[in-house]
């Protein structure tokens, strides 16, 4: 039983019964005042191989008093190469301070300017549930306060030794090997860390092969089209968890290789996987795309186009999600979050600033496209007039869209740029365009002869549709002509365009052969004095 106690003078602690009753006096060199203390004299003690000694930094209360003596240098050993293989330590977050009050954070740190009788080194994951190294303030009856690593992380030493200590390949090395190098790296990692990354590299050029072959040889269309994309990614993953296995089952790196090593290969696993299923997930969407709407254009129903844009928008929605997530798996994974988690809070309006000025253009094309995908002021297979230029969309990404114009250009703008600025959407409602055409002529023309052989043109012309908006209209006189305005409807802007220009060039030809006379012509009048 361990009960907490308050001091105005030295703070909080855990009371017990008695402190390591069976090793005796501590050394008289020992210094566990601090946290700062305890850890830098544990790894100091161990340095020397004074084990006995070290034991004194650890809490063995759940041990009988007879076994403390035997168990606690076994415990030190295992400990050492736990921190040396697994923990890098920061040193600033260990306080240098008896009561370890917290001086320094921000407004969202509860503890802050608090005295604290527990401190967390790091966390490890053991057996699927985490395991601390932690400190406690400790003080037995009679004597003063001391920092110790807690009972519970004594009690996991040798379940964390095992999934983090020497593997077995390890201990069969000689032990030249298995000497120290520099860094606290041993001669042996040195050998195995290049051999590891390649047996990586040469295993994975035939698994690439096997799993593009797997996805060939599946009778389905899709599944073959997504193995294309996804076998690079897959086979990178694959080996990225072969790794993985090999480094668990049977052998255990010291700190600076580990943490290359995991950081390494967990990032690629995430990596890995997250694009493969990118890659199959695209796919499977780009065959609903020619499934449900092959060939989009203005001509296409309003259903198709509504479809393909949502399918657009939900590939950035997709890809937008998968990443986010493999960030946050990333770091979870890593544990990152446990160190640098009240930095990354406490500098976040910082870094919030510093995005929001580098990256405006970039995120605000981001949430135009967005409004894009929500709103639908404009949709794949859409006939727009932009800037002047009569085109289609054709596609639309995070931060820019692609316009085909009428020749076959692709012009591409940036989302926030284009939505910035009027346009016309032709088949916004539907498809159907009216264009219409003028001529200047004489005013000997007769307007109700011009209508007559319009309409028997728009009747000979298939790509018009009759009875809707066919007119001709004298839209404008002056002294020296008239204005004839000519008005017809296609079904779709492509067929628009090209009737347009039959019509005009139809009607002209009229006039040229029929009554050239109707051209303006300009007339001088001579008056007698």
């Amino acid at each position: 039983m361990c009960a907490a106690a308050e001091d105005s003078t030295v703070g909080t602690w855990f009371e017990i019964d008695q402190l390591n009753a069976g090793l005796g006096e501590p050394p008289d060199d020992l210094a566990r005042a601090t946290p700062r203390e305890t850890v830098s004299g544990f790894l100091r003690l161990t340095e020397q191989n004074r084990l006995d000694a070290a034991a004194h930094m650890l809490d063995l209360g759940h041990l009988d008093p007879a076994e403390q003596s035997s168990r606690g240098p076994e415990l030190v050993r295992k400990l050492n190469e736990i921190l040396d293989r697994t923990a890098a330590i920061d040193w600033g977050s260990i306080s240098n301070r008896p009561d370890a009050l917290l001086e320094a954070g921000t407004s969202d740190t509860p503890q802050i300017g608090e005295s604290r009788r527990s401190l967390r080194m790091r966390v490890l994951d053991l057996d699927r549930r985490p395991a601390e190294i932690r400190l406690n303030r400790v003080k037995a009856a009679e004597a003063d306060p001391v920092w110790l690593f807690s009972a519970q992380t004594v009690r996991d030493i040798d379940a964390l030794h095992a999934r983090y200590g020497p593997g077995w390949l390890e201990r069969k090395l000689p032990s030249v090997l298995r000497q120290e190098a520099f860094m606290g790296t041993r001669v042996w990692e040195w050998l195995v860390f290049p051999l590891i990354i390649g047996a990586l590299i040469v295993l994975g050029i035939p698994v690439r092969r096997l799993t593009g072959w797997i996805g060939c040889a599946v009778p389905v269309g899709w599944i073959n089209r997504a193995a294309v994309g996804m076998h690079t990614p897959l086979t990178i993953a694959l080996m990225a968890i072969v790794g993985l296995v090999i480094m668990s089952s049977t052998m255990n790196f010291s700190g600076p290789f580990y943490r290359i090593l995991v950081f390494t290969l967990v990032g690629l696993t995430i990596v890995g996987l997250t694009f493969a299923a990118l890659r199959a997930i695209d796919t499977t969407l780009e065959v609903a795309t020619e499934h449900f709407a092959a060939l989009i254009d203005d001509s296409a129903d309003h259903e198709k186009r509504e479809m393909y844009t949502f399918i657009y928008a939900l590939r950035r929605l997709v890809l937008l999600a998968a990443i986010v997530i493999s960030i946050a798996l990333l770091l979870t994974q890593l544990r990152l979050f446990d160190n640098v988690g009240v930095t990354l809070l406490a500098s976040a309006g910082v870094i919030t600033v510093i995005l929001g000025i580098a990256g405006q253009t970039v995120f605000g094309n981001i949430l135009a496209s967005l409004q894009i995908a929500i709103a639908k002021p404009i949709r794949i297979g859409d006939a727009v007039e932009y800037d002047g230029k009569w085109a289609y969309v054709e596609s639309i990404y995070f931060t820019f869209l692609v316009v085909r114009t009428w020749d076959g250009r692709r012009l591409v703008i940036p989302v926030q740029y284009f939505i910035s600025h009027p346009f016309e959407n032709w088949s916004m409602v539907d498809s159907c365009v009216t264009r219409s055409f003028s001529l200047k002529l004489d005013h000997s023309a007769q307007p109700d002869q011009l209508r007559e052989v319009f309409d028997q043109l728009v009747e000979d012309e298939d790509r018009a549709i009759r009875d809707v908006m066919t007119m001709m209209v004298v839209s404008d006189h002056t002294e020296e002509y008239q204005e004839i305005t000519f008005l017809a409807t296609a079904s779709n802007p492509s067929e628009a365009w090209m009737m347009h220009m039959k019509l005009r060039e139809s009607m002209g030809n009229w006039i040229r052969e029929q009554h050239p006379e109707w051209w303006p012509v300009e007339r001088i009048t001579m008056r007698r004095r």
